[in-house]
């Protein structure tokens, strides 16, 4: 590929008003104003003094930004070009929006929290986002840091990974036959426990879910929360437990897990064969093939007999590359290792150990947020800089709900997919008899499914 004229025989002026560059806004915005976004933050927030006035207008001003694109405050000037302003009503400038972020309390980014939670309800009862979570839904459970710079920011610390930010802590519910969404994201301080307020965290989320669809009306639908060994903690299981959820979750190897291992009979194991291979983290290698067994267990047996748990340890064993016995290490795990997941899941086992593995799943929201708004955390302020997580989660689900109602490729695509393909399109606009009229590319390759979600959207409603 190459220019067709030389460079010197081409100019650039950026003299058109009535271009914008992102026409993928249009549907999107009116997919957020029927699910009353504008209006449920106006209901809840109550932001008054300092710049948090007109919230009705600045949140969807703001998500609208990141769904654009936007990682940082001074990006939300890409609402302010061309004819955007002749398109839509209320776009502020950078400034007023972090004059509004930072005037976020906690008690405020709890109310921002509810606003999320109504929005992904509403969102779920106007798009398939999460379709069949009335027979299977998952409620994934996982943190990660957000490296930050400098020292002005309030909350950083040096957490597990070693580097210096601040630590998001998300649950995103997903199906078999629906991508994830965030139910729940909650911001801490960089060198926070990654257990540290993961139980009240699932609570709200579960019942997020719940109103989402999760179980369905009766709640005879399973709703299993999976997380990794973080999470292996009496608190968690409990929450999960107190929702009406099941649980999978991946069990340390305490010495009590390792009695329960020792005793699985030879006999009992069952070999198996992954059809894609799984990623190995501790033997940094792929694999294929292992072996599963399963033996009753009772965890947390060190606190009062009522807070046992006594559920299945689902046990995953690995040949290991070098079969020689580690210094100090009993001849149980000289050849194998091992991998637990207590659960009481009613699947059986391998169904159930697959399961489990799907936890991985919540790994792409991470990826995803970063890869968009989280790549900063733009405020020095901890309680803008939790609003912005907020956001950036609402941002998302919008996302995702606008891919789900484009097409059936769109609907399990990344955030970068869906806006390079239905939100990053360029349009002129010319107006005709009162009327706004979108031009946009001619052979635009994803057409079709940009029209299909400007007609779910933006058409009105076929005469009865």
């Amino acid at each position: 590929m190459r220019l067709s004229h030389g460079s010197a025989a081409l100019s650039a002026t950026f003299d058109e008003p009535n271009l914008v560059s992102a026409a993928g806004l249009v549907p999107v915005v009116a997919l957020a104003a029927d699910c009353r976004l504008g209006d449920l933050g106006a209901d809840k927030l109550t932001l008054k003094a300092d710049g948090g006035v007109n919230a009705a207008v600045k949140v969807p001003a703001l998500v609208a930004g990141m769904v654009a694109g936007a990682d940082s405050i001074a990006d939300m000037d890409l609402l302010r070009h061309g004819g955007m302003d002749r398109l839509f009503v209320g776009i502020r400038a950078p400034s007023t929006l972090g004059t509004f972020l930072r005037s976020f309390t906690f008690g405020h980014v709890r109310q921002l929290d509810s606003v999320a939670a109504g929005f992904l309800t509403n969102l779920a009862a106007s798009t398939p986002l999460l379709a069949g979570a009335d027979q299977v839904a998952f409620l994934d459970l996982d943190d990660t840091v957000r490296e930050v710079h400098g020292y002005a920011k309030q909350g950083t610390g040096f957490g597990y990974t070693g580097v210096r930010g601040l630590n998001a802590l998300l649950a995103a519910v997903s199906t078999p036959i629906a991508a994830p969404v965030i139910a729940a994201a909650r911001l801490r301080r960089g060198s926070v426990n990654s257990a540290r307020g993961a139980a009240k965290l699932l609570g709200e989320a579960i019942g997020t879910a719940r109103t989402c669809g999760a179980g369905g009306p009766a709640g005879t639908g399973l709703v299993l929360v999976r997380a990794d060994s973080a999470y292996y903690t009496h608190d968690v299981i409990a929450a999960a437990r107190r929702g009406g959820a099941h649980f999978s979750v991946t069990a340390r190897m305490t010495a009590t897990v390792k009695t329960a291992i020792s005793a699985i009979d030879e006999d009992a194991w069952t070999s198996i064969h992954y059809p894609q291979a799984v990623w190995e983290d501790d033997e940094q290698r792929w694999i294929s093939d292992a072996e599963v067994a399963e033996v009753p267990f009772t965890a947390f047996t060190g606190r009062r007999a009522a807070e046992h748990v006594t559920a299945r340890l689902i046990v995953r064993r690995v040949k290991r590359l070098n079969s020689t016995a580690v210094a100090g290490q009993g001849e149980l795990f000289a050849a194998y290792r091992y991998h637990a997941v207590f659960t009481d899941s009613p699947l059986e086992m391998l169904a159930a150990e697959a399961a489990h593995r799907g936890h991985a799943i919540v790994e792409q929201v991470i990826a995803d947020l970063k890869a968009g708004p989280l790549a900063h955390l733009p405020s020095g302020k901890f309680a803008a800089n939790s609003a912005w997580l907020v956001l950036a989660a609402i941002a998302f689900n919008l996302t995702r709900a606008a891919g789900a109602l484009a097409s059936t490729c769109h609907a399990r695509a990344t955030t970068a997919t869906i806006r390079t393909q239905l939100i990053a399109v360029p349009a002129r606009l010319a107006r005709s008899g009162r009327r706004l009229r979108l031009h946009l590319p001619q052979q635009w390759p994803w057409q079709p499914a940009w029209t299909q979600l400007f007609d779910a959207t933006c058409r009105p409603p076929a005469a009865t």
